[in-house]
This record gives structure tokens, sequence and C-alpha cells, in this order.
């Protein structure tokens, strides 16, 4: 048993120690697969990299571990500490310390929102890309995460965007990766390692991203369709004529909880299910050419809705940003299986007959464009059973038709015990040696990923 008060003591003296640990032991994760927190924790609140430095030096020697905290918008448990713990929070590095137009970059700390950067790039005419949903997460979450999103068909995910890092490794050390340059290929590329290992290898503290120009003005078109397999097969149809900013699978069913939350409506309530596409375009004339073009890409249409007024577009996006947050009180769990975008229209259909033989029922949307599918399952009696049986089922299929378990959300905790049935024991080692040889005395994150 750690002696939190001594703990807390010493640390004081380096930086702010917060007592208000409640606020601190949670993350988005849904409350039946969420890992229980282990309240034995100390907060930090660092506001420099020295002061990180130091909590993770003390750390190391006293063989405490440590659980890195940015917005606390995980759907993993990777923010949880499972252990007796110092949880760093981020909040306090939330400073943009360059935006360089001339080499398209912005310069930030890890504690920095997306909603801050957003905002700060967009003010001097520039743009960034990646948009996992939840604004208020932090860069370092995203690049912890390799967070993905709507936008990653056309635009790709977080390792796009990260040109060089700052960060503390669990001895203390502060080690700089990459720079403001594009073409790096000097050594094995720890900076891309780093991107995505969930917090278990080292803290984030500062990163270069890489920024682009504001793109063409962007309109907002909605597809109904009677069946689903119309609606999916559809998109590798699209995909062939145009590469859209977003492409979003919904089905009606999802629809009403997000329009509960924002109290706004849908544009249609036709059909079984629904393709959101974003699509940029320089004027009207070009966005009537491009939904021609998409209408007739399309298997079975019911109709095309485009949105064309920044109100509508606003309105839309609002009410499928918020399917989740509408959702989650009435939810097992969340599902953020990768597939080949051919292969969906097969994994849903045989994910759905599984769902009705059990007598589960499952509420899927999800980021058609790069086989990014959420899948709901909704609570019943019995539901974890079912769940559990239809979790082991999905997984099956998915890794027959060539999918993984997480496309962004990331292993965390939730995920890390059906690690081995997707990796081979090669793989699985390899990640346990690089684990060690960064972490040696595991103080990083433990019980997340890979033990």
């Amino acid at each position: 048993m750690l002696n939190i008060e001594e703990i807390a003591d010493y640390l004081n003296s380096i930086t702010l120690v917060d007592k208000n640990v409640e606020a601190y032991l949670y993350d988005e994760t849904p409350k039946d697969v969420a890992p229980k927190p282990n309240k034995n924790v100390v907060v930090v609140k660092p506001s420099s990299v020295d002061e990180i430095s130091k909590v993770v030096r003390y750390a190391n020697k006293n063989r405490i571990p440590i659980v890195v905290r940015g917005g606390g918008t995980g759907l993993s448990g990777g923010a949880v500490p499972i252990k007796p713990s110092i949880v760093i929070s981020m909040e306090k590095l939330n400073r943009i310390l360059e935006i360089d137009t001339q080499n398209l970059t912005v310069t930030c700390e890890a504690g920095v929102t997306l909603r801050a950067l957003i905002e700060a790039v967009e003010r001097v005419g520039l743009s960034f890309p990646p948009h996992p949903g939840d604004e208020s997460a932090t860069i370092g979450g995203m690049i912890s995460t390799n967070a993905g999103g709507v936008r990653a068909v056309k635009y790709g995910v977080m390792r796009n965007y990260v040109l060089g890092l700052e960060v503390v490794l669990p001895n203390g050390e502060v080690l700089k990766l990459g720079g403001k340059v594009i073409k790096n290929v000097t050594g094995y590329n720890l900076m891309h390692l780093i991107i995505g290992s969930e917090g278990t290898l080292c803290i984030v503290t500062k990163a270069i991203i890489r920024i682009l120009p504001k793109p063409k003005k962007n309109y907002t078109l909605v597809i109904p369709f009677d069946g689903v397999s119309d609606a999916i097969e559809s998109v590798s149809r699209i995909l062939n004529v145009i590469t859209p900013l977003a492409i979003e699978y919904i089905e009606v069913e999802a629809i009403k909880y997000g329009e509960r939350v924002v109290g706004k409506r849908w544009v249609s309530k036709d059909g079984e299910a629904h393709l959101m596409l974003v699509i940029e375009a320089k004027d009207e004339d070009e966005l009537i050419e491009i939904a021609e073009k998409i209408e007739k890409a399309c298997k079975n249409p019911l109709n095309i809705f485009v949105a064309s007024s920044v109100k509508e577009q606003r309105d839309l996006l609002e009410i499928r940003s918020m399917f989740y947050e509408g959702l989650k009180d009435e939810i097992i769990d969340i599902m953020d299986v990768s597939i080949p975008i051919a292969k969906i229209p097969e994994y849903l259909k045989r994910c759905n007959e599984v769902a009705k033989n059990l007598g589960l029922q499952i509420i899927t949307y999800g980021h058609a464009g790069d086989g990014n599918v959420h899948q709901h399952p909704l609570k019943c009696e019995n539901g974890e059973e079912k769940y559990a049986k239809f979790k082991k089922e999905a997984f099956k299929i998915a890794k027959e038709l060539g999918g993984f378990i997480t496309g962004e959300h990331g292993v965390g905790f939730v995920k890390r015990e059906n690690l081995a049935e997707f990796l081979s024991q090669n793989e699985l080692e390899l990640m346990k040696g690089i684990k060690k040889l960064f972490d040696p005395n595991g103080i990083m994150n433990p019980d997340k990923v890979v033990n």
C-alpha cells in the first residue's frame, strides 16, 4: 500500500498537488466495461516539462505507477488508474507556443485541447483536419491513441500530422524527436513508435503539428437507403468517384439519440440506414456536379439531401457528434472494429445475424469511408452475458475478414485481453520487449495494452 500522504507531501515541493482525486479517476468508457479505478492516488498538475521530469524521476526511483491524463475523453479505460498511482494531469501544459505559417506547423504543449488548436490555426486562415469528435480531447491524448475521427478517409489520422515530439522517458530524461521537416529517415523512427502507445512508454509533453491551408467550402449530404446493405455497398462505389472529407454510415435508429441531446431534427427519417457525406466544393455549381456523381454511384438511394447553409450543416454535424452522448447510458459498450471497406457489408450482415439469435439489439454507426465501425449493444436482461458471446463472434468475424479490434479508440484496459486473438506470439513478445526497454520498472500506465 502506498503512503499517499507521504508521496503528496514530497510532490508538493515539486509541483501542484490536487486533493480532489475523484474527478481524475474515470474517462468516457461505458460503465459496464470500464475498469474499476484505484482511489489510492496522488493527482499532480505540473506546469512545465521540468516539473514532469522531477515527478517521473521520483516515481521511477520508488517504483510508483504513473497514469497520464489529458481530457478524459478516452473510451477504452486508458486513463483510469488501476493500481495505486501518481496521476499526472496535463491541463496546465496548455500553451500554443508557435504558429509557423511559413513551414505550416504549430508547436504546442500536450494539454492543449483540440478546440483551442482548431480556433488558433483558423484565426490565421489555416486548418487542422483530424477530428475525433470530442473537442475537449487534448493533443497529447490524441497522439497517444493515434486518434482518427470522421475526416480520416481524406486527411488521415493523427500520425499523419505529427512532425516532432518532446517526451519524458520513465527515467525522467527529456527526449526531443523529429522537427519541422516532412522527410526524415535518420535511423529508427522512435517518434512513430510512441504515437499510439497509449502512455505506456513515455509522456508526451510537446508536439510539432502539421497544419494545412484552409480547404474549399464544405457541404453536407445525407442519403437514405431502404436497406443496410445498399447503404454500405454504396461506400466503395462513392470512393471510386470522389474522396469526401467524411463519409459516415448511420442506422436510422441511432439518429434519435443525437436529436435528444441537441434538441434538433435530422433532415430525414426515411429508410433503414443513411450515409452522411461532407464534401468540398468551390461553389454551388461544383456542388451540384459532385452530388450528381455521388447519386449515380449509389446503389438504390431513396433521395439525396444537400445541406448548403452553414446552419443546416452545423445542425446535422452536431446531431451526429452527439450520438454517443445520447447512447452512453443505455449501452453496455462501444465497439471500434476496423474492417476493409469492401468487407463491411459482410461483417455487419453476419454480426446482425449473431445479435438476432442472441436477442441483443445493436445500434451501429461509424466512419464507413475508412472501415471503422462503432457497434453499440443496448442494455437488456442478461445483457452482459449476451454481449460477451456477441463480442467473441464479432471479433472472430472481423479477424476472418482481415479486420482488427480497434481502429481509433485504442486497446487501453478493455481490449487488452483480446490482443492475443489478433496478434501473433512474436508480435506480442516484440511489444513486451519494447515496453521493457523503454520502461524497465513498469511504471508507465501499467495493465494497459500489454502486461
